[in-house]
This record gives structure tokens, sequence and C-alpha cells, in this order.
């Protein structure tokens, strides 16, 4: 049964795709050169950092597909490879059987290449740092943050010479036109007041508060805009970098991309979307309702058009009913009004900058904030462990919200990610078990976002990877 059902998705989401049979792609400024042990390290398969860059890279040449499911990438582009050549003159890349909407006339995309170097930067550096020196200590809270703030340093990312005005802007990667269109406006003025972008990467509410940030810079004459997208490499595939990302950075997981977002921004807003977006809420709602940040701005607002005032009222129900009234104080809900969702980020990341200035903390990297090692942790959802999940109310708020995020990780794993699909493909759905009221409403939120067609791109033959056990 399972070898039918990925047998007939590989032939209805891949069908003899285009490709570039060769390509010599040359170096991006600053990443011409890598040390004889990190070229070894490519070359050397027993290590894996080869397979994971060639799968990063495929994702990233793989822009603008219609799929968003990794396991049928990887395998409608089985021959693809991408090697690493050291040249005199810098480092070269060459690309094997890639993705042809990469390409124009023959050449690659200049974002898709400066996309490709710095996921080769993060993946070695990551690799060199954590398993070949033992630099990066994983084992503590302070450790993982320092870690998570080195590699955003290695990247550049963080810049001492600008003041507070990133927006992280979380939502769908499936999402409907028109909801596009929403964030696109709320991206729009963001950008006429000179607000930088921080996305997960991809499409869908990823793309539209960029795109439209960049046409209220152009407006501005604001010529140092930045948009930065932070990924990591399960999710990658699904969502590739979309080509306004003028700054990538791939985390090594999960919670790590969770806690570099917190931590570079000044102010979040939420768009409406699926499992994804609600592990994202429930994990910011982890940091800021934890009372050692009772101190912390952190601004967080949920927005969405008038015709999501719906997916905001159930988003609030369900927060409040799980986790309690209070949790309510912690976000702000605007229906519409994109520029009033501007203005107030706007006003927010002021009050940051205040605070920042007040206390002498870092304009770029939020030290300040305190998160506890339940969300630190990296969570691998298989059958197991997702049945071990304790949705029960008679524990610590804290330890509810890491458990109900890991729920939605598990969730986002089966619906788009390679490991995640092929497990329920062989083995079923994963199953939620809990307290019967919290596990109710939880079936009612993702039944409704099933419905909405908030699970994958390619909705018609959905079938859900989840089952509530209770």
């Amino acid at each position: 049964m399972s070898e039918t059902r990925l047998s007939e998705m590989q032939s209805s989401e891949t069908q003899s795709p285009e490709t570039v049979s060769s390509e010599t792609v040359p170096p991006v400024h600053g990443m011409e050169m890598l040390s004889q042990r990190e070229m070894a390290s490519l070359a050397n398969t027993d290590e894996g950092v080869h397979d994971l860059f060639r799968r990063c890279a495929l994702a990233i040449l793989n822009t603008g597909s219609a799929t968003d499911n990794a396991h049928a990438i990887f395998d409608a582009y089985a021959d693809f490879d991408i090697q690493a050549l050291p040249e005199p003159w810098g480092l070269q890349l060459q690309v094997l059987n890639a993705p042809a909407q990469a390409f124009v006339d023959g050449r690659m995309l200049q974002a898709i290449r400066s996309h490709l170097f710095a996921a080769l930067r993060d993946i070695v550096y990551v690799h060199h740092k954590l398993v070949n020196q033992q630099r990066f200590d994983l084992d503590s809270g302070a450790g993982i943050t320092d870690a998570v703030f080195r590699i955003l340093r290695n990247a550049n990312t963080l810049r001492s010479d600008l003041p507070p005005r990133t927006v992280v802007c979380w939502g769908g990667h499936s999402i409907p036109r028109d909801e596009y269109e929403y964030t696109k406006e709320v991206g729009y003025e963001l950008g006429l007041r000179e607000c930088d972008i921080a996305t997960g990467c991809g499409p869908g509410a990823m793309k539209g508060p960029m795109k439209g940030a960049a046409i209220g810079h152009a407006k501005q004459f604001h010529k140092t805009g930045r948009f930065v997208g932070i990924t990591e490499p399960d999710i990658i595939a699904a969502e590739p970098p979309n080509a306004l990302v003028n700054e990538l950075v791939i985390m090594p997981d999960i919670e790590k991309r969770l806690e570099a977002f917190v931590r570079l921004a000044h102010a979040v807003v939420v768009f409406p979307g699926g499992v994804g977006t609600l592990e994202e809420i429930l994990y910011i709602l982890g940091v800021k309702s934890n009372p050692l940040n009772a101190d912390q701005q952190l601004p967080l607002f949920l927005a969405g058009a008038e015709d999501q005032a719906d997916y905001l009222s159930d988003l609030d129900a369900f927060l409040r009913s799980v986790l309690g009234e209070d949790i309510a104080r912690h976000y702000e809900i605007v229906v519409g009004d994109p520029a009033g969702v501007a203005r107030r980020a706007k006003r927010a990341v002021e009050e940051v900058r205040e605070q920042r200035v007040q206390s002498r903390e870092s304009f770029s990297y939020n030290w300040g904030l305190f998160i506890e090692e339940e969300l630190q942790r990296p969570f691998h959802p298989t059958h197991a462990s997702m049945r071990a999940l304790r949705l029960y109310r008679k524990q610590p708020l804290h330890i509810l919200i890491a458990e109900l995020r890991r729920a939605f990780s598990g969730i986002t794993a089966g619906n788009v990610k390679d490991f995640g699909v092929k497990a329920v493909l062989e083995h079923g759905p994963f199953q939620l078990c809990g307290d019967a009221d919290i596990v109710e409403q939880l079936g009612a939120l993702l039944e409704k976002l099933v419905r909405q067609g908030r699970m994958r791109l390619d909705t018609r033959d959905y079938v859900p990877c989840f089952e509530l056990a209770g």
C-alpha cells in the first residue's frame, strides 16, 4: 500500500523535469576559498557533509517549484550532484543535472548563485565547529544560544552598525492569492517605514512581505534594505529560498532556526498559516510567557485580512482555551488595515530600541531573553516520539507549550519533510495523545487547516499524516 502511494505521488508531482547537464559556477565574493580540511569533508562521503550540501543545493536550485513535497523533489532529481572545485583563483562549484529554472540563457541566476554559496558557508562552518573541532557546547541552554549567535555572526547577519528595524514575518507557504496580497501590502507599509524583513525565506507569507517591502524601500530611496531568510536543511526543499532573500542563513535544525528568529527580532508579525506557523506561534509564546522574560520587549502581532478574521478568532480561542486566558496578553490581533499593522510594528520597534539603550543591551542579538531548554532541544519526530508527547494540563505551562510545539513540528515533518513523508508512507499516520478536551480542540483546529488547504501546496489528494488517539 505504501509503495502504491509513493508511486502515485512521484508520478503526479514530478514528471521528467528539465535539467541542465553541467555548469560551473564562479564564487560569490567572500566565499572564494576553503581550507584543505573543509574541502576534504566535502569530498568524504562518510562525513555526510557532501550529501547535506547536495540536498540543500538542490532545494535552492528548485526555487519556484509547484510542489512542497521534499521526498518527491529528491526522487525527481536523483541524478543531481554538485562538486566543489578548488582552483588557484578561488573555489568554484560544478552542478550536474540541475533544475533548468535556475538558469537563464545558460547562466545561473545571481540570487540562486548567492544562495548556493551561503549554504556552503553555513554547512561547512557548522560541521567543522561542531564535529571536527567540537567548539559548540550543545549540552546546555547557554551553549546552544552561543552556537546560534556564532552561526549568525559567521553569516554576517549580526550588524552592530544598524539601529533596531528588523521585523520577523511568519505565516503559511500554502496560502491563496488574496492572503498573499495582504502580506505584500503589510510588507509595503513596513518598507515605507524602512523596516528590514526576516522570514523563513520560502514562498507565500514569507515572500509577500519581502516583495512589498522592496517596493516600499524603493519609494523611500532606501538602498540598504535587508531581506533575511532563515531556514534549516529538513525544510528547505519544501520551502526553497525566494529570489528576494539577500541574506540566507541555514541553521542546523528547526529549534535553532526559531531561536535565531526571536533573538534577531525587534517585532514579530504572524500571518495565517498551517501547522508550521502554529509551531512558530507556540515557540514565541513559550518564550514570552516565561516569567523571567517579563521585562523583555518582544512585540507579537497576529495579522490577517478582513476575510481571515475567523482564522484569527479560532486561533485566539484555541490558545486561550488550551493555555489559559492570560496567554492573550502576549499578542495583539489586527484584522485588515495593513498600514495599521506597520504603524504598530514600527512603534514597537522604537520601544525596543529605548529598552535596549536603557539596559545597554545589543541591538542585533537579544541576549536578555531566557529560553527554556525544553524549547531549545532538538525534537526528531518519529511514531514513537510523537505518541509519547504529553498533551496534558497537569504540568507546568512551559512544558505543555513545548509539547504542543513538538506536535505541530511533527505534523509539519509528516506533511513536507523528506524523512517525515517517508515515515508516514511506511508506518501510517503519527498518533497524538493527551487530555480529551485538548485533543478535541487540537483536532478541530487541524480539521479547519485541512479544509482551508493550509497543509501543503498540492491539496488535491491530501491525506492527513496524523491521528488523534485521545
